[in-house]
């Protein structure tokens, strides 16, 4: 398995919404490490891969929103870390503005070289609205792409499709009337184990309008039986994910940073040592008559997660993204 890049992360700033399917389950409470500490440390690492281990790529983040306090000199840091997020805005979660705050806020964005944003909608307005715990979200995000796109930033959609929205997907692509729209199948991490009851389905996928249909990536999201009849190759790569927090920020300050990647890799190495390949879970427990839709990455964290609870084991989870673990592709 060869890792690839590595990603440090410290979950310190809150978000505006509380989304049923939050990645990280925000909660209202922010347990990442202190941003100045963690910002010296990305620095410090940084250099020590520039010289030490150069092939590895690097990127620095924050969550659970965009919505940092200092913003400008953060975005300036980023792209200092040749991190993806100095160019590409993930605008969920930020703080709602008025009309002047909007055009001011995308003006800065501009001026420290963020070149693109994209949103989730989760669905036509109220339903949006519903979904992300948020009262004005729909229009706040509306208004800001509006706002981008007048400014000369590109801007792009994803729409997590669900038998519970799709058939609202056809009224809500006419509301992003031009935009690159992509409809995606979320996820089953964090909070989206929750949507286990409305995954979307073959049934529910041929019954949208081929507009709809174009816009969801079938070479990637498919039925769990046509991944049986054609399970997908098995990650060679990896990227780490370093997380920090108060308790173990002293750690990664102290210790040498050859030893805390060495650290991560033998965690990813423990825990899929314990699992059979994608393609013998699909044999053991795959579903001949499943049209549920999966990527493969999501239906092979579904059969992981089952043949150890058949087994009875509960190792640590290196594929739970709010702390240090991996991401293998």
């Amino acid at each position: 398995m060869k890792t690839e890049s590595i990603l440090l992360q410290t979950r310190c700033v809150p978000c505006g919404c509380h989304c049923r399917y939050c990645l990280l389950s925000w909660d209202g409470k922010c347990p990442g490490a202190d941003w100045e500490r963690s910002a010296a440390l990305a620095r410090r690492l940084a250099d020590w891969l520039r010289k030490e281990r150069p092939e590895l790529r690097f990127h620095f983040s924050f969550g659970y929103s965009m919505e940092h306090p200092q913003l400008p000199e953060t975005l300036d840091l980023l792209r200092e870390l040749d991190s993806v997020q100095a160019d590409f805005l993930q605008c969920d979660g930020l703080r709602i503005r008025d009309a002047r705050g909007t055009e001011q806020f995308v003006e800065m964005l501009r001026e420290h070289g963020v070149r693109a944003l994209n949103f989730t909608y989760y669905g036509t307005e109220d339903y949006h609205d519903l979904f992300a715990g948020r009262k004005g979200d729909f229009a706040w995000m509306q208004r800001l792409r509006a706002a981008a796109r007048a400014a000369g930033l590109e801007t792009s959609v994803g729409v997590p499709l669900t038998r519970e929205n799709a058939p609202q997907a056809a009224a809500l692509l006419e509301r992003l009337e031009g935009e690159t729209v992509r409809f995606f199948v979320p996820h089953a991490e964090g909070r989206g184990a929750a949507l286990e009851p409305i995954r979307l389905r073959q049934e529910d996928f041929d019954a949208l309008p081929e507009t709809v249909r174009a816009r969801m990536n079938r070479r990637v999201y498919r039925t769990e039986a046509e991944w049986l009849r054609d399970p997908p190759p098995e990650p060679t790569r990896r990227m780490l994910l370093l997380s920090l927090t108060p308790e173990n920020i002293g750690a990664f300050e102290t210790r040498a940073f050859a030893e805390s990647i060495a650290e991560a890799e033998a965690l990813d190495e423990a825990y899929y040592a314990l699992l059979p390949t994608t393609a013998e879970l699909l044999e053991r427990y795959g579903d001949a008559q499943s049209t549920a839709f999966y990527s493969a990455r999501d239906l092979a964290a579904k059969l992981q997660k089952r043949r150890l609870r058949e087994l009875g084991l509960q190792p640590y989870d290196v594929t739970d993204e709010r702390q240090t673990g991996s991401r293998r592709y």
